[in-house]
């Protein structure tokens, strides 16, 4: 089965095409120019370098949440678009989910975080046996001090751009943290690839009218809206 998947969830943004395990092509940048300039650019040029056109592959899969609200938007719309166009399935996938399928080299426990500004992270924890990835709770948004009480003295390895952030509040509290190795730390398409396959393979794919973003959190102006209105109630 292939899938052509699409990482524009951080800073960074990957596109990468795949079949069943198999990494075919990999596209990867983080040079600052916004995904709306690179996303679609960077999966045409994959493609046609791979001879491969978007009516061979079984599904398109994105990153559909959580992170920056602009990033998952414009990969959640990319992806909509071209399986309207091409007549293909979508598969959304947490962007957590994505972060430990492409790091599960690693093994043992991960903690893939998020930067989500205001003292708080995006936060999943999964564990990896024999290659398999197991998550341990759900997409969370929540203040370090917190995950910090629920790590404790368990070892994790911290993955995603939150990583560092995590590690330089953390580590004094928390001694079993661990900072991936910086190629497995960035989200990839690979990893949203991996991360879709079992779903595509239980038949859980969607329409690209089914496809929506999961934000976890209100947009910022939506929340200093809300706040207006209740100070002003």
């Amino acid at each position: 089965m292939k899938i052509l998947a699409f990482e524009s969830s951080a800073v960074s943004a990957s596109v990468a095409l795949t079949e069943d395990e198999k990494l075919i092509a990999q596209s990867f940048q983080n040079c600052g120019l916004t995904h709306s300039r690179t996303l679609l650019p960077m999966a045409e040029a994959l493609l046609q370098n791979c001879g491969v056109t978007l009516a061979d592959v079984n599904a398109i899969a994105v990153a559909h949440g959580p992170g920056s609200f602009t990033g998952v938007r414009i990969g959640v719309a990319t992806v909509k678009g071209l399986a309207l166009g091409a007549d293909r399935p979508c598969i959304g996938v947490s962007t957590l989910d994505a972060m430990a399928h492409g790091a599960r080299s690693l093994g043992g426990r991960l903690c893939c975080v998020m930067d989500a500004r205001a003292g708080q992270v995006y936060n999943a924890l999964f564990a990896v046996e024999g290659g398999t990835v197991q998550r341990l709770c759900a997409d969370r948004a929540l203040k370090l001090t917190d995950l910090g009480e629920e790590i404790g003295q368990t070892p994790y390895f911290l993955v995603g751009d939150g990583a560092e952030l995590c590690y330089n509040t953390l580590k004094d509290i928390c001694p079993g943290l661990r900072l991936a190795p910086p190629e497995l730390r960035s989200p990839t398409g690979y990893g949203v690839a991996a991360a879709a396959l079992p779903l595509l393979r239980a038949g859980t794919a969607c329409s690209p009218q089914q496809l929506d973003a999961c934000y976890l959190r209100r947009p910022q102006a939506e929340r200093e809206r809300m706040k207006r209105l209740s100070g002003n109630a």
